[in-house]
């Protein structure tokens, strides 16, 4: 068993791994989360959370060979240049994944996964991974972390889950980085009427309205009852169902 880093490895070394590993892409954004937490937030959650997994496999006697990749840290976030943002185009970041992909089975490796930690890089990413297995000759498999629990852990909020800047992000970077946690976080006050990006009007439907981040300050939920130890709980309980994915995926592709 090996967990190794694509950006420590060789180029044989590269060649070798890919022959039966796992190459696994950790991607987020650099995007506004609200006046308390960073603007990297998205790509430093999905990096604890892959690292977490990781460290898993590595405590056990055997398990699936992986080469993590440097995290992307830029996707598709036009709904927070408001604020600030650095942002691709839809277009620009499918494109991109596109030429990740096609550079690591030029590379060798037949098995790719990604992970994903900003929400708007979601249909975008499992798009482009339906795309390439239509085309090279590769099992390609995509999620974004916050889908992936393990069934154990009752200490989520479903209701303010993964929202944005709120209480579950918040208490996942008290967890894992706390540093960078603004403190004291600021109470939000609620926004009437409730932004429809969050609540639509019919179950089933999609709705977005000009203006609604800016109106609602940037954050989905009130971020002020935060806390670190449901946060570390959170962040444990991804780890554990993206470790699980993992091993699927390997048995699934061997």
């Amino acid at each position: 068993m090996s967990q190794l880093r694509l950006n420590e490895l060789t180029w044989r070394e590269v060649r070798q791994a890919g022959e039966n590993g796992i190459a696994l892409l950790p991607i987020g954004s650099q995007e506004q989360h609200a006046s308390h937490l960073p603007m990297g937030t998205d790509t430093l959650l999905v990096e604890a959370v892959v690292d977490r997994a990781l460290d898993l496999f590595a405590r056990e006697a055997a398990g699936p060979d992986v080469v993590r990749l440097p995290a992307l840290p830029f996707g598709h976030s036009p709904h927070h240049l408001f604020a600030a943002a650095v942002s691709l185009s839809a277009a620009t970041l499918g494109a991109v994944l596109d030429d990740v992909l096609d550079s690591l089975v030029t590379s060798g490796h037949r098995r790719v996964m990604i992970v994903n930690g900003h929400g708007g890089n979601d249909e975008i990413m499992r798009l482009a991974v339906k795309r390439f297995a239509l085309r090279a000759e590769v099992s390609v498999a995509a999620c974004s972390y916050w889908t992936l629990t393990s069934g154990e852990s009752e200490a989520g909020r479903p209701d303010v889950t993964p929202g944005h800047a709120g209480w579950f992000e918040t208490s996942l970077m008290l967890a894992a980085r706390p540093e960078l946690v603004r403190t004291p976080v600021p109470a939000r006050a609620p926004v009437v009427p409730p932004p429809l990006f969050d609540t639509p009007p019919y179950p089933g439907l999609t709705v977005e309205r000009h203006g609604e981040w800016a109106r609602v300050g940037g954050s989905t939920d009130d971020p002020s009852g935060a806390d670190a130890a449901p946060g570390g709980a959170l962040l444990d309980d991804r780890a554990r169902g993206l470790a699980r994915a993992i091993r699927a995926f390997d048995a699934a592709t061997q």
